[in-house]
């Protein structure tokens, strides 16, 4: 933190924190949604759930992944010891994330809904808040 400009940590943590508080809301949330009933997330996302093992995968996937992806967003916004590893963890995972949806978007031969651009919204400002916060913490 430069002697001259005290407050210039200040607005890199609340930015971190913010996604890191953001992200285990959104992430636990809809993860223990997911969990106690796949057919939420997969009737948003559009896919049929076919047989018992489509249902355990959209439950492990969308409910258990994501959920524990939440809990640890939370320990890195409670514990200082994992907020850099949080955030890294934001800024690749939901990076990729992103960038696999849009290649995904960009090949498809059909129409994508407003679920697939709230989705890709999410990712990208989710990825662009934990790579600013990484880059100007010290």
């Amino acid at each position: 933190m430069p002697a001259d400009n005290p407050d210039q940590i200040i607005p890199t943590t609340l930015i971190g924190k913010f996604v890191l508080g953001m992200s285990a809301i959104a992430f636990i949330g809809y993860g223990l949604t997911s969990l106690v009933s796949p057919d939420i997330p997969a009737g948003l996302a559009g896919i049929a759930i076919s047989n018992a093992d489509g249902f355990a995968e959209v439950g492990a996937m969308y409910g258990g992944l994501q959920t524990g992806i939440g809990l640890f967003c939370l320990l890195s916004l409670i514990k200082a010891d994992f907020y850099r590893a949080g955030l890294v963890l934001l800024a690749l995972a939901i990076g990729s994330l992103a960038l696999a949806r849009l290649l995904s978007v960009v090949v498809s031969t059909g129409e994508v809904s407003g679920y697939t651009y709230g989705a890709l919204a999410y990712e990208f400002a989710t990825t662009g808040f934990a790579a600013y916060a990484i880059l100007k913490a010290k």
